[in-house]
């Protein structure tokens, strides 16, 4: 299983505070995601996994894997967006399969943003 180029990962803190004050929101039940327009040509990850949610670090990379792994299987499809994704606490009591099916219900949000037509091209 290959893993995420650099390209496609958050890493500056300029790009995590920009997210701070993104429009663009998700709400779930395990999860919330945060997101705005990339300057990139692809979609680019930032996880936030705080201490409050487990103070094991086995809890806290079992959270990460489980993000990395879905959002690795939906990159191609998603559009051009810098993503955090924020855990909540109940992440850490939730088995993995609850993980994905919730990650996977917002990628197709995200995903649904980019059959929309950007303003300024044919059809926007």
């Amino acid at each position: 299983m290959a893993g995420l180029p650099p390209s496609a990962r958050l890493r500056r803190a300029a790009d995590f505070a920009a997210l701070r004050n993104a429009t663009g929101r998700w709400q779930g039940r395990h999860f919330a995601l945060r997101w705005i327009a990339s300057l990139q040509a692809c979609p680019r990850l930032g996880m936030a996994v705080s201490r409050k949610v487990s103070k094991r670090a086995v809890m806290r990379n079992r959270i990460k894997r489980v993000i990395r792994e879905t959002f690795r299987a939906r990159y191609d499809r998603l559009p051009a967006l810098d993503i955090l994704v924020i855990a909540r606490s109940s992440a850490a009591a939730s088995d993995n399969q609850a993980l994905r099916e919730e990650l996977d219900r917002a990628w197709r949000q995200l995903q649904a943003l980019k059959q929309a037509a950007a303003p300024g091209t044919i059809g926007g």
